[in-house]
């Protein structure tokens, strides 16, 4: 199984909301998710946990493409502009330092237009235990 086939397939609160892994490289990884009448909230605007979990899962990819089990254990997000129902968001997580316990990312979300909806970043810490899978993608 590859990672890309692991996250999409196991990380079930993701897939439940629609969020898909699209892209993992070494470092590098895209998630996408259409913002749909269920991602709204109160105030007609895509509800917040939805673009965490949208970041959360492209993070989750970089951080655990070295094959160890990798968690968050601190992320900060800034909302810089509402999803509206119909967009098209794409998280692209990039790995900012590969430490060999602490990896440390930063995460930008952004529109079908290219702009900015969100920006986080993530620190995780790596275990010593094997995430099993055979590949990237």
């Amino acid at each position: 199984m590859t990672l890309i086939e692991k996250l999409n397939n196991e990380d079930r609160f993701a897939q439940s909301i629609g969020v898909r892994l699209t892209d993992i490289r070494e470092g590098y990884a895209r998630a996408e998710l259409t913002v749909e009448e269920r991602h709204l909230n109160g105030a007609g605007v895509c509800q917040g946990g939805a673009l965490f979990t949208l970041a959360d899962l492209a993070f989750a990819a970089v951080a655990n493409a070295r094959g160890l089990i990798t968690l968050g254990i601190s992320n900060t997000i800034t909302f810089v502009r509402s999803a509206q129902l119909g967009d098209r968001l794409t998280a692209e997580c990039t790995e900012a330092a590969d430490h060999q316990r602490l990896p440390y990312c930063d995460i930008r979300i952004t529109n079908q237009d290219g702009a900015v909806i969100a920006c986080m970043t993530g620190l995780a810490y790596r275990l010593n235990k094997e995430f099993g899978f055979d590949r990237l993608m």
